[in-house]
């Protein structure tokens, strides 16, 4: 089971939220923990040893190890806005001493890879963007994952979105990106920073790639009918005729319940009634 995280923004965090996402974790335990960036609200040290703290007890909470089983990687605002001379300088010196891992992140498991790309640029205030060179790293990565394994690539910024007044949003080099790694064999492309929640299939990906857009899950700055949320990942047996199964859980005032389940299959999925509706000319 793959919690996946997003857009927490410690400083702006809702502690009852905070607690409550604590509380699901250990009665679930999920094995690894995705946090795909925005952790902090304005990239302060208070605001990363808040967001430590939680992340201590998180991992606590589900039974595993910081270290070994949680990937994270930095958004925009996990980049100084206001000290010009360490968004210069040191642009991710607080970020790099609180995750204590590499901007390009990975973890591999038998039945699951999680491929982090750092999509964050210290000269954007917002936009993300993909060079070259990481889009041929992550493709290379795919491409060495055995084909039993779920493959997620993991952004800040989103490859693809649904609504309209969100395609500013998306990352610069997107296209190229997604056709490289769906040719790749990439199965779910998680994103944030957006603070919408869907699970959708990639239009035009023959191969059966997916999006998994999450909202975010502790912070009180909330889209307008997107409650703090989170995904559940879970990878499913070949057997099973599924890829993975994967849940949204909203708040719910007292606790997160679960809202809707979305079965990912083997290859190029047909559109039912369960997904959401998908933009015309969104991709």
């Amino acid at each position: 089971m793959i919690l996946h995280i997003t857009d927490t923004h410690f400083g702006a965090e809702r502690p009852q939220v905070v607690h409550g996402l604590i509380d699901w974790a250990r009665q679930h335990r999920p094995r690894l923990v995705v946090l795909s960036g925005d952790i902090t609200q304005r990239a302060r040290a208070a605001q990363f040893a808040a967001a430590g703290a939680f992340l201590q007890d998180l991992c606590a909470a589900s039974g595993i190890d910081r270290a070994r089983d949680v990937l994270l990687l930095p958004g925009n605002h996990d980049i100084p806005l206001f000290n010009l001379l360490a968004r210069v300088v040191d642009p991710y010196g607080g970020y790099a001493r609180f995750a204590a891992m590499g901007l390009n992140p990975l973890i591999r498991r038998d039945d699951v890879w999680l491929i982090g790309v750092n999509t964050t640029r210290p000269w954007r205030h917002k936009h993300g963007e993909i060079s070259g060179a990481q889009i041929e790293r992550v493709a290379a990565r795919l491409h060495a994952a055995p084909a039993s394994a779920l493959r997620v690539v993991v952004t800040h910024q989103p490859l693809w979105v649904v609504e309209r007044d969100d395609y500013p949003d998306r990352v610069r080099n997107h296209r190229a990106a997604v056709n490289a790694w769906c040719a790749a064999g990439a199965d779910l492309l998680l994103a944030g920073h957006i603070h919408q929640s869907f699970v959708a299939p990639l239009p035009g990906a023959t191969d059966g790639t997916w999006v998994v857009q999450t909202g975010t899950a502790v912070s009180h700055r909330i889209r307008e009918q997107v409650p703090n949320t989170f995904h559940v990942i879970e990878p499913q047996p070949a057997q099973a005729g599924q890829r993975a199964r994967v849940t949204r859980w909203d708040w719910q005032g007292e606790a997160f319940g679960r809202i809707a389940d979305a079965v990912i299959p083997p290859g190029r999925p047909d559109q039912t009634e369960e997904q959401p509706p998908l933009s015309a000319g969104s991709w």
